[in-house]
């Protein structure tokens, strides 16, 4: 092989790994934004969650809310900030609450029941909310608590 035609492939060869190594420094880039974009949302999502919780439970001691609804959305975004949380021993009346409950239907399932069902349903969750009452609201005020000591997300 001549010297010229080695020079033309060393230039060639220079010319592919120079092309290849800025697409990947432009690949890495884009890994480091999408990162980023993910743990702002992660971010958000926890302030989110955290404001809702605080609404959620103030209302719940106020008792502006059925105790089965605010036990219900409690749990849901003490999940979200932390799956921990439900199990701290002063905020486990949600997970029980909502364990009592879970099979009672809600929605466009809860207007399919006959009215019959529908009482029945009724009285079940009304009975849930008689002996859960003092605990769940126990719950709201422990989280109202914690939140107040600077509780917060892990993330």
């Amino acid at each position: 092989m001549s010297s010229t035609a080695a020079l033309i492939l060393l230039f060639v060869a220079i010319i592919v790994i120079v092309g290849l190594a800025g697409y990947a420094y432009r690949l890495r880039q884009e890994v480091k934004r999408r990162d980023a974009f993910r743990v702002e949302e992660d971010q958000r999502a926890q302030l989110n969650s955290l404001e809702n919780l605080d609404w959620v439970t103030a209302a719940l001691v106020q008792e502006q809310v059925d105790v089965t609804e605010g036990a219900w959305r409690c749990k849901v975004l003490l999940e979200i900030i932390d799956p921990s949380l439900p199990e701290k021993p002063e905020f486990q009346a949600f997970t029980e609450h909502y364990q009592r409950t879970k099979h009672l239907k809600t929605h466009s399932a809860r207007q399919q029941l006959t009215p019959r069902e529908r009482m029945q349903e009724d009285r079940e969750r009304l009975e849930a909310e008689d002996q859960m009452r003092s605990d769940v609201l126990a719950a709201a005020q422990a989280v109202i608590t914690w939140r107040k000591q600077g509780g917060k997300g892990l993330h």
